[in-house]
Protein backbone atom coordinates (compact mmCIF):
# COMPACT_ATOMS: atom_id res chain seq x y z
CA UNK A 1 0.00 0.00 0.00
CA UNK A 2 1.16 3.30 -1.12
CA UNK A 3 1.25 6.18 1.26
CA UNK A 4 -0.27 9.17 -0.30
CA UNK A 5 1.07 12.15 0.13
CA UNK A 6 -1.47 14.86 1.93
CA UNK A 7 -1.13 18.52 1.23
CA UNK A 8 -0.08 20.22 3.90
CA UNK A 9 -2.13 23.10 4.66
CA UNK A 10 -1.77 26.43 2.78
CA UNK A 11 -0.69 29.07 5.06
CA UNK A 12 -2.15 32.84 4.40
CA UNK A 13 0.11 35.30 4.74
CA UNK A 14 -1.04 38.54 6.35
CA UNK A 15 -0.58 41.64 3.97
CA UNK A 16 1.65 43.97 5.19
CA UNK A 17 -0.30 47.46 6.32
CA UNK A 18 0.41 50.01 3.60
CA UNK A 19 2.92 52.53 4.81
CA UNK A 20 0.14 55.28 4.19
CA UNK A 21 -2.15 53.24 6.00
CA UNK A 22 -0.80 53.11 9.76
CA UNK A 23 -2.06 51.54 12.53
CA UNK A 24 -2.68 54.87 14.37
CA UNK A 25 -3.52 56.50 10.81
CA UNK A 26 -6.22 58.42 11.57
CA UNK A 27 -7.90 58.42 8.66
CA UNK A 28 -8.74 54.67 9.88
CA UNK A 29 -11.35 56.08 12.23
CA UNK A 30 -14.62 55.29 11.55
CA UNK A 31 -15.96 58.84 12.38
CA UNK A 32 -13.65 60.52 9.52
CA UNK A 33 -14.21 57.93 7.10
CA UNK A 34 -18.37 58.38 7.62
CA UNK A 35 -20.77 60.39 5.51
CA UNK A 36 -20.92 62.97 8.07
CA UNK A 37 -17.75 63.71 7.93
CA UNK A 38 -17.68 63.94 4.05
CA UNK A 39 -20.39 66.07 4.75
CA UNK A 40 -19.31 68.44 7.27
CA UNK A 41 -15.78 69.11 4.56
CA UNK A 42 -18.54 69.69 1.62
CA UNK A 43 -20.04 72.14 3.76
CA UNK A 44 -16.47 73.62 5.25
CA UNK A 45 -15.86 74.14 1.43
CA UNK A 46 -18.60 76.18 0.27
CA UNK A 47 -18.38 78.08 4.17
CA UNK A 48 -14.37 78.98 4.21
CA UNK A 49 -15.54 82.47 2.12
CA UNK A 50 -19.35 83.10 3.27
CA UNK A 51 -18.99 85.89 6.17
CA UNK A 52 -22.67 84.86 7.13
CA UNK A 53 -22.08 81.30 7.06
CA UNK A 54 -18.82 81.36 9.24
CA UNK A 55 -20.81 83.76 11.85
CA UNK A 56 -23.88 80.95 11.75
CA UNK A 57 -21.14 77.97 12.18
CA UNK A 58 -19.61 80.09 15.16
CA UNK A 59 -23.12 80.54 16.56
CA UNK A 60 -24.40 77.38 16.60
CA UNK A 61 -21.01 75.20 17.60
CA UNK A 62 -19.95 77.96 20.43
CA UNK A 63 -24.49 76.98 21.79
CA UNK A 64 -23.27 72.93 21.07
CA UNK A 65 -20.14 73.45 22.66
CA UNK A 66 -21.45 75.06 26.05
CA UNK A 67 -24.19 72.44 26.32
CA UNK A 68 -22.07 69.36 26.09
CA UNK A 69 -19.69 67.38 28.44
CA UNK A 70 -15.55 68.65 28.28
CA UNK A 71 -14.97 64.76 29.46
CA UNK A 72 -14.93 63.42 25.36
CA UNK A 73 -12.73 65.89 24.22
CA UNK A 74 -10.26 65.46 27.35
CA UNK A 75 -7.13 67.67 26.41
CA UNK A 76 -8.64 69.26 23.13
CA UNK A 77 -11.06 71.17 24.99
CA UNK A 78 -9.19 74.32 25.49
CA UNK A 79 -8.12 73.83 21.17
CA UNK A 80 -12.03 73.27 20.39
CA UNK A 81 -12.46 76.67 22.36
CA UNK A 82 -9.80 77.64 20.55
CA UNK A 83 -10.89 76.96 16.96
CA UNK A 84 -14.45 78.94 18.18
CA UNK A 85 -12.31 81.93 18.89
CA UNK A 86 -10.46 81.90 15.68
CA UNK A 87 -13.59 82.06 13.47
CA UNK A 88 -15.00 84.57 15.78
CA UNK A 89 -11.71 86.63 14.76
CA UNK A 90 -11.56 85.50 11.37
CA UNK A 91 -15.65 86.49 10.41
CA UNK A 92 -15.18 90.04 12.29
CA UNK A 93 -11.98 90.33 10.45
CA UNK A 94 -9.60 90.62 12.88
CA UNK A 95 -7.53 87.79 12.39
CA UNK A 96 -6.62 86.61 8.61
CA UNK A 97 -3.33 84.80 9.66
CA UNK A 98 -4.85 81.26 8.11
CA UNK A 99 -4.61 79.63 5.51
CA UNK A 100 -7.16 78.21 3.81
CA UNK A 101 -6.38 74.59 4.65
CA UNK A 102 -6.41 75.27 7.88
CA UNK A 103 -9.79 77.22 7.88
CA UNK A 104 -11.34 74.33 6.29
CA UNK A 105 -10.11 71.57 8.56
CA UNK A 106 -11.43 73.61 11.43
CA UNK A 107 -14.71 74.85 9.83
CA UNK A 108 -15.04 70.44 9.15
CA UNK A 109 -14.80 69.92 13.01
CA UNK A 110 -16.96 72.28 13.89
CA UNK A 111 -19.48 71.50 11.16
CA UNK A 112 -19.60 68.07 12.47
CA UNK A 113 -19.57 68.84 16.01
CA UNK A 114 -23.10 70.49 14.92
CA UNK A 115 -24.48 67.68 13.38
CA UNK A 116 -26.83 65.66 15.41
CA UNK A 117 -27.08 62.74 13.28
CA UNK A 118 -23.04 62.17 12.51
CA UNK A 119 -21.33 58.82 12.94
CA UNK A 120 -22.78 58.32 16.36
CA UNK A 121 -25.76 60.56 17.36
CA UNK A 122 -25.57 63.05 19.71
CA UNK A 123 -28.45 61.96 21.98
CA UNK A 124 -27.11 58.45 22.13
CA UNK A 125 -26.30 58.22 25.75
CA UNK A 126 -22.32 58.73 26.85
CA UNK A 127 -20.77 58.09 23.36
CA UNK A 128 -23.08 60.68 21.55
CA UNK A 129 -19.90 63.17 21.13
CA UNK A 130 -17.02 60.26 21.01
CA UNK A 131 -17.17 60.61 17.13
CA UNK A 132 -16.94 64.19 17.87
CA UNK A 133 -13.92 64.38 20.18
CA UNK A 134 -12.30 62.02 17.40
CA UNK A 135 -13.36 64.58 14.57
CA UNK A 136 -11.74 67.80 17.01
CA UNK A 137 -8.53 65.53 17.69
CA UNK A 138 -8.29 65.07 14.03
CA UNK A 139 -8.52 68.94 13.36
CA UNK A 140 -6.36 69.82 16.24
CA UNK A 141 -3.48 67.64 14.48
CA UNK A 142 -3.94 69.38 11.35
CA UNK A 143 -4.12 72.76 12.69
CA UNK A 144 -2.27 73.00 15.68
CA UNK A 145 0.49 75.21 14.77
CA UNK A 146 -2.33 77.50 13.30
CA UNK A 147 -3.72 77.58 16.79
CA UNK A 148 -1.05 77.89 18.35
CA UNK A 149 -0.29 80.89 16.41
CA UNK A 150 -3.86 82.31 16.87
CA UNK A 151 -3.75 82.10 20.67
CA UNK A 152 -0.13 83.77 20.54
CA UNK A 153 -1.94 86.51 18.43
CA UNK A 154 -4.89 87.05 20.99
CA UNK A 155 -2.05 87.37 23.80
CA UNK A 156 -0.46 90.18 22.09
CA UNK A 157 -3.74 91.91 21.02
CA UNK A 158 -4.56 92.06 24.67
Amino acid sequence: MRKQKTKSPTKIKARPVSKNLKANDPYRKPALRSEAFARALTDAKSCVHDRESLQALFIEAARKAAAVSKEPFKENWPYLQTMLRLIRAHHRGEYTQVSNDALLWIIAALNYLIDPFDLIPDKTPFLGFVDDATVVEFAVAKTQQTLDDFMTWETAVR
